[in-house]
């Protein structure tokens, strides 16, 4: 099979396979994960960015270069998560980039996009780091060099199978580049999570794929400005209500039957009535977008009208918070504080420092980049200081703020908690942006920290036989202790925090733990270090039994 250009139809059909295939192996990925703890999640962060764009490819029907390039760069941007979200969102903002004009693609356009995809990423990362993702989708730009340089072909199979064969040995050699993947027997999850994509969309583009409905469940949810979502948003099976009226142009009651029968398969309360010339719809489906393509094709549309049932659930829980930032935007003031948040307890201690929005997701949900821009949006201020939090997070941060026009954004870059609420406390009010930023940002770094978790599988890492079930003691994930019970591994966490200048320790408890257990833990601190005193706060966060500071 030989094929010399490809237009917008087959870029959406592989876009749409890529996307479908990388949802599959989402489980597969995350498993990848270095450190043995609970919150691996490379392979939910890209595949919840690859879906945002899939929403708008999936609703477009015969689509021009244009129309699709803007809905994969759009939507991807816009709902990248975490690190290997973000950086996949920019292989894609490169690639529609440089392909933009053309409404067919050959080699050489290919060739060049390529190059154009890995040069963007690699700029979207302040300290790019080999035997990533990185790594991967750069031997891809130079293979494609190589090939439109030195090669005579014109042949697209071929071009696309030799790119991704130099693709899948810089991703089998990545080990080799980060020794902590050697030492865990596994490669790289973002370059995996982006070879998973291309291996679906090669298998599109080879005619191996038929099927390019792509399903968005629920499950993406970011709570903002609240601690948890009501069993009632949880329980919606189709989260969009979609209404519409057809001006059809054949038989009303063939097209009321065979339409109700359309969408009874694809979603749920279906209203489908047939008056003369006009045929009125209502489903609640989580596509609105095969509704309506199904419609197109009986006659012309009009009152459309789709409503998230999901997020206005999700409002009627957050309605104080709604009601707060209401009230901010009422007069914009100098200085405004979002912050990312990981628990109930933690949430009302960012509450105490008057943080104008609170993003609720952190270890387990990272934030996209379009719920940062709904946070920066609902504050009212000259300046916006983001605390992400997590150090997956900030270049989703770092991508807000390159899409907002009329706020300064200003980012700190706290990679924990402990660090986020030292951040806080060293505002200043009345100071300048740049004397705040610089205080915050060097006062958050005086600061120990750490993190009690339990380890998901067996391992050896760090030192440090680990068996599935353990406790371990982390200091920016390098494992200080493993132990049998949650208190020993944070004591001895805590003895290798500690030294002569050591004045505080601060210990949130998750939502697995009882006030007893913390308050135990501190008794065991303060007779081991009879100089140290020791303060204990509900944080309430998932997955992480301890977050602990040493100052």
């Amino acid at each position: 099979m030989s094929l010399k250009k490809i237009d917008a139809l087959m870029i959406q059909k592989m876009f749409l396979s890529g996307a479908k295939a990388l949802e599959a192996k989402k489980d597969y990925i995350n498993e990848l994960n270095v450190f043995p703890v609970p919150d691996g999640d490379t392979g939910t962060n890209m595949t919840l960015t690859i879906m945002a764009a899939a929403k708008e490819v999936s609703s477009l029907t015969n689509p021009t270069m244009e129309e699709l390039g803007k809905s994969i760069s759009s939507g991807s941007l816009r709902g990248a998560r975490g690190n290997s979200g973000v950086i996949m969102s920019q292989v894609f903002r490169g690639f529609i980039k440089s392909i933009k004009g053309n409404e067919e693609l050959d080699v050489t356009i290919l060739g060049n996009a390529v190059q154009h995809a890995a040069d963007t990423a690699y700029k979207a990362v302040m300290k790019p780091k080999e035997g990533t993702i990185l790594t991967v989708v750069k031997a891809g730009a130079q293979k494609a060099l190589d090939i439109i340089t030195n090669e005579d072909t014109d042949d697209i199979i071929k071009f696309c199978d030799d790119v991704m064969e130099s693709m899948e040995e810089a991703l089998l050699m990545t080990p080799e580049l980060l020794p902590v993947l050697k030492q865990a027997g596994v490669v790289d999850s973002g370059g995996e999570g982006l070879m998973t994509f291309l291996r679906g969309a090669i298998d599109a583009l080879n005619g191996r794929v038929s099927d390019f409905i792509i399903t968005v469940g629920g499950s993406s949810k970011v709570i903002k400005a609240s601690t948890t979502a009501s069993q009632e948003e949880v329980d919606i099976k189709f989260g969009y209500c979609t209404e519409f009226i057809i001006m059809i142009e054949r038989n009303a009651d063939v097209v009321e039957a065979q339409l109700k029968e359309y969408l009874q398969k694809i979603g749920d309360c279906v209203v489908v009535v047939a008056d003369d010339d006009i045929v009125k719809v209502h489903v609640h489906t989580n596509d609105p977008g095969l509704a309506i393509q199904k419609a197109l094709t009986y006659g012309s549309l009009t009152s459309m009208k789709i409503d998230n049932m999901r997020e206005e659930h999700h409002e009627k829980v957050i309605r104080d918070s709604e009601k707060q930032a209401d009230e901010v935007q009422a007069e914009r003031k100098e200085d405004g504080f979002i912050v990312v948040s990981a628990g109930e307890g933690l949430s009302e201690i960012f509450k105490d420092f008057n943080v104008d929005y609170i993003i609720e997701g952190g270890q387990t949900m990272n934030p996209s980049t379009e719920d940062m821009l709904e946070a920066i949006d609902k504050v009212n201020a000259e300046n916006i200081y983001i605390l992400p939090n997590n150090g997956n997070i900030i270049l989703a941060a770092e991508q807000a703020k390159t899409l907002t026009e009329d706020k300064n954004i200003v980012i700190i870059p706290t990679k924990n908690i402990p660090q986020g609420i030292a951040a806080l406390i060293n505002y200043i009010p009345g100071n300048s942006v740049e004397d705040n930023t610089e205080n915050m940002t060097s006062e958050m770094l005086n600061i120990k920290s750490g993190q009690v978790t339990y380890a998901v599988r067996d391992t050896n890492m760090d030192g440090k036989d680990i068996k599935q079930g353990d406790f371990m003691g982390l200091t920016d994930k390098t494992i200080v202790s493993v132990a049998g019970t949650v208190n020993d591994a944070a004591l001895e966490l805590i003895d290798s925090m500690i030294d002569e200048d050591s004045e505080l320790v601060s210990l949130y408890y998750g939502e697995e733990l009882s006030e007893e257990e913390a308050e135990k833990l501190a008794d065991d601190i303060m007779e081991k270090h009879e100089d140290v005193e020791v303060e204990i706060q509900y944080g309430g966060q998932p997955v992480y039994s301890y977050f602990i500071s040493v100052e």
